[in-house]
């Protein structure tokens, strides 16, 4: 997979505007049946560039894993947020999203003068990006920070769902299917029902289809 073609040439154009430290934030886990949204907000060093950086999507969990130590090891600032089940159902996937980058960015240490914020959302009916930013279409194979954040929310959620949510509730097997609607996992949720981890309110058309 090759990498990111011109990492910094976001962040050098908000440079070039005037703007000092720039963060990148990106969410992960909108999808998945179960489990939070997880978001982060990360500074890199100015011209950093770490080799086979690209969007979290595009790259294997192994190489994901490798780069997420190599991001923490290397960023200025970084921070990890999440929204869980239970508030993703009482405000909806887009404000939650909304909600836990905006979280990420307020729990870096190092205020950002402007935040790059991966896709064309800033805001849902109830929360909203409040920090100076710029929405960036496919953001996480186009900038260094936001590829960066991408990594940090990917692999921190997998980890949380995997480590915490498989040994809580280990009937449904989220190991394997990390949440997401798959197979197996409707499956489960057929033989078992939802647990206090899923997303009820993603589940409205398979609880219609229940016998």
């Amino acid at each position: 997979m090759p990498e990111l073609e011109q990492p910094w040439s976001i962040e050098e154009q908000c440079f070039a505007a005037g703007y000092e430290t720039v963060c990148g934030a990106d969410e992960a886990g909108a999808g998945p049946l179960a489990g939070p949204v997880y978001a982060a907000a990360v500074i890199l060093p100015r011209g950093l560039i770490i080799d086979g950086l690209n969007d979290s999507k595009s790259l294997t969990e192994k190489k994901r894993e490798a780069l997420f130590e190599v991001i923490r090891a290397e960023a200025e600032d970084y921070c990890v947020a999440r929204v869980e089940a239970q508030e993703i159902d009482a405000i909806d996937i887009l404000n939650a999203r909304m909600k836990a980058m905006q979280l990420a960015i307020d729990g870096l240490k190092k205020r950002p003068d402007f935040a790059l914020i991966d896709g064309n959302r800033d805001r849902g009916s109830l929360c909203a990006i409040t920090a100076p930013h710029e929405t960036v279409v496919g953001g996480d194979g186009k900038s260094a920070s936001i590829a960066a954040a991408s990594i940090l929310a990917k692999v921190s959620r997998d980890r949380f769902v995997t480590e915490v949510l498989d040994k809580e509730y280990p009937l449904y097997q989220f190991a394997k299917h990390k949440g997401y609607g798959t197979k197996l996992h409707y499956a489960m949720l057929d033989a078992y029902g939802p647990c206090p981890a899923h997303r009820r309110s993603f589940l409205k058309k398979w609880e219609k289809g229940r016998p």
